[in-house]
């Protein structure tokens, strides 16, 4: 009878262990690629299941804050840093004994995050714990698509264009991996700047290395002198943009100030049937 014991090679995770995501990964640019370049347009929220309480909030937004220095290296929170140009590198930590897997680690060159995603069944620390940019995560695999827990996030960006969700924001992400192919999933979810979550896509390729920035030095200066404490910005019925994205693609006003309705197709026929009427600036 022959007889089979360990050797090299021979390991298969199977599918509990779902894919390899390792590697070095770009952005495919294609998509919106306006809103992941330069941005968005100012008070272009169509589309975007916001809050009237995110809305007020988006219109007092003047670009001039990022001359801010306070603001000039604020770092794009967990939700929406994978939207921008990056340079992305996954890798896994292993236990260096059982090879059992401890951790998904992410390094993103823009602002230089490091995001860990823990794989060993930690739970979530108490609703009290610190805050940060990456917030703290958990993942499981569902087959062969990783899908991962996000809480204690800061308060950051929806949408570059002054759209901020709350810090009390959770996220949800799927990464599905097909050959060199990575899709990433995030759905948002917060109670204070959403009445629905909000869900968005992003492609990857695979990217070697050939020169690319991995770093992100990033040094604030005093771009414009201004008294201690400014902070531009537009007091309600102020905003000089409210209609600008709205008249150059001949939509009503009302569509471009988002919410719920403005995501479904069923919105489009509102405004064929006239139902709709440009408000007042809020």
């Amino acid at each position: 009878m022959m007889a089979f014991a360990q050797g090299p090679g021979g390991y298969d995770p199977g599918t509990a262990q779902g894919l390899d995501l390792s590697g070095n990964w770009g952005p495919v640019f294609h998509e919106d690629a306006t809103e992941r370049g330069p941005g968005p347009e100012l008070v272009n929220y169509l589309g975007i299941p916001i809050t009237e309480r995110a809305r007020l909030g988006g219109l007092s937004y003047d670009a001039s804050r990022f001359t801010v220095p306070e603001h000039q290296c604020e770092v794009h929170v967990v939700y929406y840093i994978y939207r921008g140009p990056l340079n992305l590198r996954i890798w896994e930590e292993r236990d260096p004994v059982s090879q059992e897997l401890i951790a998904i680690k992410n390094y993103i060159d823009n602002y230089e995050q490091t995001r860990t995603i823990w794989m060993d069944g930690r739970p979530h620390p108490s609703p009290n714990a610190p805050h940060t940019w990456m917030g703290f995560s958990t993942g499981k695999w569902e087959g062969n698509i990783l899908t991962v827990q996000t809480t204690h996030i800061k308060r950051g960006w929806l949408r570059r264009n002054g759209l901020r969700a709350s810090d009390q924001a959770t996220l949800t992400e799927h990464f599905i991996r097909h050959g060199d192919h990575l899709t990433h999933v995030s759905i948002v979810t917060d109670p204070d700047s959403l009445s629905e979550p909000f869900i968005r896509t992003q492609d990857f390729v695979p990217r070697s290395q050939n020169g690319e920035a991995w770093l992100y030095p990033c040094d604030a200066v005093v771009e414009i002198e201004r008294p201690r404490g400014a902070v531009p910005s537009y007091l309600p019925g102020q905003n000089p943009f409210v209609s600008e994205f709205a008249n150059k693609y001949k939509i009503p006003v009302e569509a471009a100030l988002g919410g719920a309705e403005t995501m479904y197709p069923e919105y489009r026929l509102k405004l064929k049937r006239g139902a709709s009427s440009a408000p007042a600036q809020h």
